[in-house]
């Protein structure tokens, strides 16, 4: 049985919406979607 973790993920290469860096996201960007870096999404969900 093939188990999910054994195949790397995927990575595609975005420019985070809140500091404009380059980062890579394990799915692939939607066109108008904002995409964050690691760094800039935790802040985003601490502020919740």
């Amino acid at each position: 049985m093939e188990n999910f973790n054994d195949k790397p993920r995927e990575m595609h290469k975005a420019i985070c919406a809140e500091c404009k860096k380059e980062c890579e996201v394990p799915f692939k960007p939607t066109e108008g979607k904002p995409v964050y870096c690691r760094e800039c999404y935790a802040k985003k969900r601490s502020r919740y």
